[in-house]
């Protein structure tokens, strides 16, 4: 327990198996803070972020991540609108709000007089999940990137983040800091591409990890390349080889105005498990 009346605050590795257990109640929702805590542990030095815990009557019930994204978890009004306090009262220190689409509209109407306006909105963005071997047959020139790929890996990530997000990853440090996450993902086996003569046909990366699931994203295709099926029998390869390597669930969320990506996406298998919101800063 967290020994302490006050609702929310800091938590640390004395409390990792009752953070575990409230993320691991939903894999797929929680896969991403869940990976970095299996990963890292709740000291916030190792974490990168602060862990907040919400205790009711004596007990921890809810989370909320507090480092580059500021993401609830389990948080139902009482505890978003504690978090919403603690996070105006430091100030903004995130790029983005993230997480259930409940919890994340009702933490942003508390913040926006505060933080807004955000650069974006993006207000429903489906969660998909597939534990079954694809229904499409996976493209066999799809496999994992080396790092003496890195150089030609990169500048699709970079196309990719742009478009999905509308600003470089090269802005502010000149790209130090995503050029590292690149090459962590592809040391960590976790970069997935075809390439022909030296060019990106289709790419994606598993970006989270847990022992119960693991979520994809960067997927992208050349612009003139698409429609041509490559996402489809792409993504076919890289849900069964990281269902028989990686995680026995695959998970990703995409926004819901993507209709060719989502149509892509339930013909390999995935089907929708819940929503996200997101605010871009």
């Amino acid at each position: 327990m967290l020994g302490s009346s006050l609702p929310v605050r800091v938590l640390d590795d004395r409390h990792r198996e009752e953070v575990l257990a409230i993320l691991d109640s939903d894999p797929v929702t929680n896969v991403f803070v869940s990976s970095r805590v299996h990963a890292a542990g709740l000291d916030p030095r190792r974490l990168g972020a602060q862990m907040w815990g919400y205790q009711r009557d004596g007990r921890l019930t809810a989370l909320c991540y507090s480092g580059a994204n500021l993401i609830p978890v389990n948080a139902g009004s009482d505890a978003v609108r504690a978090f919403a306090e603690r996070a105006q009262a430091q100030g903004r220190r995130c790029s983005s709000i993230v997480g259930p689409v409940d919890a994340v509209g009702e933490l942003w109407d508390f913040l926006a007089p505060y933080w807004g306006p955000p650069r974006a909105i993006r207000s429903a963005q489906p969660v998909m999940a597939t534990t079954m071997p694809p229904l499409e047959p996976p493209d066999p020139d799809v496999r994992r990137v080396t790092m003496a790929e890195f150089d030609l890996l990169y500048p699709a990530c970079v196309a990719m983040f742009t478009e999905e997000v509308g600003v470089s990853p090269n802005a502010g440090d000149g790209g130090t800091l995503y050029r590292a996450r690149v090459a962590e993902l592809i040391r960590a086996g976790r970069a997935f591409a075809r390439i022909e003569d030296g060019r990106v046909m289709f790419k994606a990366e598993v970006g989270a990890v847990t022992p119960h699931a693991c979520q994809v994203q960067g997927v992208w295709v050349p612009p003139d390349l698409r429609g041509k099926g490559l996402s489809v029998t792409g993504m076919a390869a890289l849900v069964a080889e990281s269902l028989r390597s990686i995680a026995p669930t695959v998970s990703l969320y995409v926004n819901d105005f993507n209709v060719r990506a989502r149509a892509t996406y339930r013909r390999v298998g995935f089907v929708e498990t819940g929503a996200f919101m997101s605010v871009l800063f």
